[in-house]
């Protein structure tokens, strides 16, 4: 016989069906308004029912009807996280205090914060930017780099903080246009993402960086392979002022994609140069070169199909002796790209796979300093650019990112929010609720393009104005003189460095000189690279 107490699961199923029944009698015996009731009952009822008989989840055939309590409070966990229980600093990922201060900035609205800081400043790993007591008054904070190095015929200007990476098709076609027109507004640059450039794209009439990856969309053949003439008409648009072959990104290094045909939309189509109906793949390996000597060769040849315009390439960096393949290709044929973004496993605005997103790639910090030293040490460095991307979201981030190497920087989600993202972290679902994400034309009609992109350009030129009046706190003149130096870091409680000490500058050359001391490894690994194969010396 079963144990009563373990019955006491199925109290509220009975329950229901108990209040049909008294429903039902109560609609003849007294009043029809209790049909109303009636009806929910029976719906509570049959659901019962079925909860008991379906075997696919345990957990309702033991506790019908109560136990889609559980999934409901599942679905709007996130939500109950975000307004009620995280805290203003809890990062997931960006937290509270870091979005208000791009929703405060990008509005217009006073940033400024009383009663102090509520970083934890005694705790490892608060860092903070040294000042000077004979501040320096910025009076233009509209800071540029310019791109291009002695092969380049088309160098450009850049600010040092543009817009990363976000393709049509993963952005609604008002999110592009919104972007684009608010960079126009402010001067700075947009990065295409790999979906080449769409009509929304061009309507903003704002500076591109025509990102070219291995689906080679704007640029693509009928076999999916890469198509020069396609690529030349696509890169002779005025509005494209640089080229960026992109070989990884911090979301999901190493790993391909798939747009399904059942999301290829008669724009995306077009942006792509895709035909309709048929399922496009992204390999996760270029199919255009497959040695370091042949994308270093890749990489000229996109500049000469281009006119002259910068060309450079983004990676996560993956295996740091691939890197170093890739700088002895560019010593053995002459060659070097204009510039090179290194993003951060911390980046990523699309839906990647668990284990990439949180395991593969390295963070941008120490990508940066690799990058940065490997250059220094192959004396190449003064001849290419360098940007990073990597949550980078204000002024802070922007400085320690130029401290540590880094020309310029690219931001996705810090302009996602500029636009009204709200972090729901429902960009793969096409349910974004504020129509940056999606491909619903009634969700985001929400986005209103002229009140967005105001908002866009806002955020941008309130983020140089703080990064001038940090830059000036620290007693230089303009950001590109931000050294480690100018860092301070918390290693615990008592320990407190210099980010010198931490996140070195190499010397110049040390790689090319046999007798110089090994530095972190690297010559041990530098002697691991070849340029004609991406596989180690053994």
């Amino acid at each position: 016989m079963p144990n009563l107490k373990n019955m006491t699961r199925f109290v509220p199923f009975v329950a229901v069906v108990l209040l049909g029944l008294l429903c039902l009698v109560l609609v003849f015996a007294w009043s029809v308004w209790f049909l109303l009731p009636l009806a929910v009952l029976t719906v509570l009822s049959l659901m019962g029912i079925y909860d008991v008989l379906q075997p696919s989840h345990s957990i309702l055939r033991n506790y019908p009807v109560l136990g889609h309590m559980r999934f409901f409070f599942e679905g709007i966990r996130p939500e109950i996280r975000q307004y009620l229980i995280e805290s203003d600093q809890d990062e997931e990922p960006f937290s509270r205090d870091d979005r208000s201060l791009v929703y405060q900035r990008a509005k217009g609205q006073e940033d400024a914060r009383p009663f102090g800081t509520r970083k934890r400043v005694y705790e490892a790993g608060y860092s903070w930017v040294t000042h000077s007591v004979q501040p320096v008054h910025i009076t233009n904070p509209d800071f540029r780099t310019v791109i291009g190095g002695p092969e380049c015929k088309q160098p450009y200007s850049a600010s040092l903080y543009n817009i990363s990476a976000m393709s049509f098709g993963s952005l609604s076609a008002n999110a592009i246009q919104a972007l684009n027109t608010g960079a126009k507004m402010g001067g700075f640059a947009h990065d295409t993402g790999e979906g080449s450039v769409s009509r929304y794209h061009k309507a903003g009439g704002g500076d591109l960086i025509y990102q070219v990856a291995s689906g080679y969309f704007g640029c693509r053949a009928e076999d999916g392979n890469f198509d020069p003439e396609k690529f030349r008409e696509t890169a002779s648009l005025d509005q494209i002022k640089m080229i960026e072959l992109k070989l990884s990104q911090g979301a999901k290094p190493g790993h391909g994609g798939l747009l399904p045909a059942s999301k290829i939309s008669p724009e995306i189509a077009e942006a792509r140069g895709v035909p309709m109906g048929k399922d496009c793949v992204s390999p996760a390996a270029h199919p255009a070169f497959s040695t370091p000597i042949e994308m270093i060769e890749f990489i000229g040849t996109l500049r000469d199909l281009s006119g002259g315009k910068p060309v450079g390439f983004k990676l996560c960096i993956g295996h740091r002796r691939e890197f170093m393949c890739m700088v002895k290709a560019m010593l053995k044929t002459g060659i070097t790209p204009d510039f090179i973004v290194v993003d951060g496993a911390e980046g990523g605005t699309g839906a990647a796979p668990v284990e990439f997103s949180n395991h593969v790639g390295m963070p941008m910090i120490e990508g940066l300093t690799f990058v940065h030293n490997t250059l220094r040490g192959a004396g190449l460095r003064d001849g290419i650019k360098i940007g990073a991307a990597g949550k980078i979201v204000h002024a802070y981030d922007i400085a320690r990112a130029l401290a540590l190497g880094a020309d310029w920087c690219n931001s996705a989600r810090g302009f996602m929010f500029a636009i009204g993202c709200i972090q729901a972290q429902a960009c793969h679902t096409n349910h974004c609720p504020v129509g940056v994400a999606t491909q619903d034309k009634l969700r985001q009609r929400a986005l209103d393009v002229g009140h967005k992109s105001q908002r866009v350009e806002r955020f941008h030129r309130n983020t140089m104005e703080a990064l001038a009046e940090m830059t000036g706190a620290a007693g230089l003149h303009h950001p590109d003189e931000f050294l480690p130096r100018h860092l301070m870091m918390r290693q615990g409680d008592n320990s407190v460095v210099e980010g010198n000490e931490v996140y070195h500058y190499l010397p110049v050359g040390y790689l090319l000189d046999d007798k110089a001391e090994d530095l972190q490894g690297n010559k041990t690994r530098w002697a691991r690279a070849r340029a004609e194969s991406f596989a180690p010396v053994d």
